[in-house]
Order: structure tokens, then sequence, then C-alpha cells
């Protein structure tokens, strides 16, 4: 039940101007980030593929280059799905320290402040975070067609699995310490992972897998306090 009512507290503050800049520069940073990527396929596609190809009893044929260019389309936006989970997560742990603030304002105003991580501190953290959930989803690839029936099945488990423990010991360590916060989280493990298999669900929904890391930090934030014993009843 508590987990409910941690859910619906950061989504009734989805519209608290602190989430909404976060958010604003989160869809801004995220949507560069794939349109660079984009444009660097297709790029690479142009210079490496010829623009007529000469085939026996046709002659010269041109419209080969234009349907690679659109099955690259195509594939990106397929891929974009898969890509945009360690994007958006890798972007959102720039600014976790901001929504958990954000939080511990609005409900937990009588707490003391949270030590602040510096520059350096959550740079590591997101590049760490972006680098793990790239290379797990990059696996996972292998597995969702080898298996694709299950594939949707896989990709929330195992992106659940990561978002609980990152997010969980990403908040807790502003309070606890990283020692502190690795142990809290593996007493806690089997919480951790269904609340960010809950949250992974929606991740493959383009657009709302922007909100969901923000919503994660902000779920988790409130999680945190819970067990704490700082909760609001």
């Amino acid at each position: 039940m508590g987990v409910l009512v941690d859910f619906g507290r950061a989504l009734g503050q989805l519209g608290d101007p602190r989430f909404l800049r976060i958010l604003g520069w989160s869809l801004l940073v995220t949507l560069a980030g794939l349109a660079a990527l984009f444009w660097a396929v297709m790029t690479g596609l142009g210079a490496v593929l010829p623009e007529t190809v000469t085939l026996p009893w046709l002659g010269s044929v041109t419209f080969i280059d234009t349907l690679v260019d659109w099955a690259a389309v195509a594939l990106m936006l397929a891929l974009s799905v898969v890509l945009m989970v360690p994007v958006a997560a890798g972007v959102v742990g720039f600014f976790l320290e901001g929504v958990a603030e954000a939080v511990e304002a609005r409900h937990y105003p009588h707490l003391p402040p949270a030590r602040s991580l510096g520059l350096a501190e959550q740079v590591g953290d997101a590049l760490r975070f972006f680098l793990i959930v790239c290379a797990a989803n990059l696996v996972g690839l292998v597995i969702y067609f080898s298996v694709a029936p299950l594939a949707p099945v896989i990709f929330w488990v195992v992106n659940g699995f990561l978002l609980g423990r990152e997010y969980f010991q990403l908040v807790a360590t502003r309070r606890l310490g990283r020692a502190a916060a690795a142990d809290l989280g593996r007493r806690h493990f089997w919480r951790t992972w269904v609340v960010g298999t809950a949250m992974a669900i929606p991740l493959s929904v383009p657009i709302l897998n922007l909100i969901v890391p923000i919503l994660g930090v902000a779920v988790f934030t409130h999680q945190y306090h819970r067990l704490a014993g700082d909760a609001e009843t």
C-alpha cells in the first residue's frame, strides 16, 4: 500500500516547476542525443552506399539507396524504444539531486539538508548508470530477438532491476553515504526490484519514457524516507 501512496505523491508533484524544468532539460538533451545518433548513422550509410547500383538486365538502379535509407529510418525508430531507456535514465542522473530536493522540500521540510553531491560525483554516477543500462540493453537485444514473445517481459524485468537498484542507492547515498546506502538496498532487494519493474513498464512507451526516470527518482525518494521512518502517514 505504501508503494501506491508514494506513486500517487510522485504523480501529484509532476506539475512542480522544478520537475518541469528538469523534464524540459531532459527532453532537450535526450532528443538532441538521439538526433545526433540518427544523423551519424544516416551519414555513415550515405558515405558507404553508392547512389546507383548496376544490375544485370536492369542497368542502373537508383531506388535501392532510397530503400536502404527508409529501412534505416525504420530501424532507428524501433531501436529508439530501447535506446531511450539508457539515454533518458543517464540524462536524468545529472538532475537526480534536484528531483530529490524538490520532493524533500514539499514532503519532508522538517529534515536537515542532505549531503550535496559534487558535480564530479553526479557526472560519474550518471555516466556509470548510463553505461550499465546501455550494456544490459545491448545484451538484452540478443535475447529479445531469440525469444521474441518474451521480449517485453525480459525488457521490463532487466530494466526494473537496474532502475530499482541504481535509483534507490543514488537517493539513499545523499543521506547515508555509499556504503550504508548499498547495504540498505541489499536488505530491501526485492522491494526495489518490484518498484523498479513497475516503472520500467511505461519505459517502452515513447515520450512517456522521458517522464518515468523523474517519476522514479521521486518514488524512490519517498521509498527511502519510508524505510528511514520519515514518511508522512
